[in-house]
């Protein structure tokens, strides 16, 4: 199953937070394009949203979903490659440790995401908002528990990891701001 593939099950599945009904509006080209002018990275929110069949009917909050959604394939194949690679790394023990703990801090930025679109659905703004910058910042644990072993660098595949899902939360963040709370 390709990316977009998984990325618009996911997305599909996640509409089932909405206890409301979800009002969904013609989001064309053009709404995709203004709405990606308010963010820190057009190119990588339109790109997104563009690739995902969902965003041609979404509002403002759909596309807030999808790219959450985005943020969790993300965040899950981050916390899975870490797992590869703490699997592959067998004799050093002190690099298994610090692969684990990046493992985990991925995984606890996918359930950060998670919980935004509860809170999404709950048009609780505030904390919606809260949690994606939760999300936003375990990556960067991740790299500090790098730095507390001078004999550890940083892999440069993690760092484009981290950068990309930092750069997804912002995208988010941005379109939450156009939600008016």
């Amino acid at each position: 199953m390709g990316s977009t593939s998984l990325i618009f099950l996911l997305s599909l599945s996640f509409l089932h937070f909405f206890h409301q009904p979800l009002l969904l509006v013609a989001a064309d080209a053009d709404f995709i394009r203004k709405t990606c002018k308010k963010t820190d990275y057009y190119d990588l929110c339109v790109s997104s949203l563009k690739s995902n069949s969902t965003s041609a009917n979404a509002d403002t909050k759909g596309l807030a979903v999808i790219m959450v959604g985005i943020g969790m394939v993300n965040a899950t194949a981050t916390s899975s490659y870490l797992s590869t690679q703490l699997l592959s790394t067998t004799n050093d023990t002190l690099m298994k440790k610090v692969l684990k703990e990046c493992s985990d801090k991925y995984s606890y930025a996918t359930d950060a995401l998670h919980a935004s679109l509860q809170d999404l659905a709950m048009e609780s703004y505030d904390y919606a908002n809260m949690h994606i910058m939760a999300a936003a910042d375990y990556p960067n644990a991740c790299h500090n528990a790098f730095k507390r072993y001078s004999g550890l660098a940083y892999p440069p595949e993690i760092a484009r990891r981290e950068e990309g899902l930092k750069r997804i939360c912002d995208v988010v963040l941005g379109i939450i701001d156009l939600l008016g709370w």
